[in-house]
């Protein structure tokens, strides 16, 4: 007899703002994503850690020893003395939202991992086996159960109210490049089973450079149970000007089930920037909310310090930190893309 998946037992994955036990990050090592960049990249995340770690302990996955001592070097020099603990996990690069366990939390039965397969974004970017091993091997190490789907899924295609709310895109989830055999009944069924949600909410496509195929986390995020950042365009000359105007007016026609309307909070974008003819998918929507502290990636452009005060008012008790991004989005990516919260056992906002 099969045995019954994770929200008959009473699991569901929290939203992001309610308390975590820590974060987990996988140490940037592959120069192939970020070159003649990577230095930089680590002082960054460094930085990172050293604004987090405030609130909550910070779990770091390094291939090595001498990984390790990169890594320690590092946080070093950032004077991060204190709460990172280090797993000889080993990965074929950073993104640990994308490739790790999703946590998901009972309350009567504490957290648990669900694993589910990473193909690196459709096959784009081999070799991924040590990234697909990763989310078994860091359930393994924090000692909680481990659910496998039978289903490809990146962690950063998905947001939740912890409600029973979730957001995705068509242009991801729907890809034939992830989970060709399944429909979107059948994958809305997986994600109710898995996660513990009762509705999906589909908005259409990514911004302009997203390799991910269309991750909501550059686009809009949930802030609060009935409330959305959803990033905005101000160029209509720009590309992505039409495309996140169509997500918009989609969360604006969304009801509930009680009839009511979601708020909808504009968040701008940043100016488009490109790095040898290649457009960077540069976006305030992929914050990261710790404990304590929202890590906003800035690119030193007109919109930062809007950005930024959109989120403080939608997180008036946390401290937003704004860190530059420029050298991280070589690599197609930023905080959110970087984290993956370990909710705490207990039910603490």
């Amino acid at each position: 007899m099969p045995a019954p998946p994770p929200r008959l037992l009473g699991y569901r994955m929290p939203a992001e703002w309610e308390r975590h036990e820590s974060t987990w990050i996988s140490w940037p090592h592959n120069e192939e994503t970020w070159p003649d960049e990577l230095e930089a990249v680590e002082h960054t995340v460094a930085h990172a850690v050293k604004a987090l770690a405030r609130a909550e302990a910070i779990r770091i996955n390094v291939n090595s020893s001498d990984h390790e001592s990169r890594a320690r070097r590092a946080l070093g020099e950032a004077f991060v003395t204190e709460k990172v603990h280090f797993h000889r996990i080993p990965t074929n690069d950073a993104w640990v939202r994308d490739y790790g366990p999703i946590f998901v939390r009972s309350e009567d039965r504490g957290v648990a991992a669900i694993c589910w397969d990473f193909n690196s974004w459709g096959e784009k970017y081999p070799p991924y086996d040590m990234d697909d091993a990763a989310a078994a091997r860091m359930a393994e190490d924090l000692l909680v159960p481990a659910f496998k789907a039978d289903m490809i899924l990146e962690g950063g295609s998905i947001d939740v109210n912890g409600d029973g709310l979730l957001m995705t895109t068509e242009s991801c989830l729907l890809n034939p490049n992830r989970n060709s055999d399944l429909g979107r009944d059948d994958i809305e069924q997986r994600l109710r089973d898995y996660l513990g949600i009762e509705h999906v909410i589909w908005l259409k496509e990514g911004i302009v450079g997203d390799d991910t195929d269309g991750h909501i986390d550059d686009l809009a995020r949930f802030v609060g149970p009935k409330r959305i950042v959803a990033a905005v365009e101000s160029d209509p000359a720009s590309e992505n000007y039409d495309i996140l105007q169509n997500n918009l007016e989609v969360l604006k026609g969304i009801r509930l089930s009680d009839g009511s309307a979601l708020e909808v909070v504009e968040l701008p974008m940043p100016a488009q920037r490109q790095v040898k003819s290649i457009t960077m998918p540069a976006s305030y929507a992929n914050f990261y909310v710790g404990n304590g502290t929202v890590l906003v990636p800035t690119f030193e452009d007109e919109k930062d310090a809007e950005a930024i005060a959109v989120l403080q008012r939608a997180f008036p008790t946390r401290r937003i930190v704004g860190l530059y991004c420029g050298d991280l989005i070589w690599g197609l990516g930023a905080f959110h893309c970087l984290t993956q919260q370990v909710p705490a056992s207990a039910n603490r906002v």
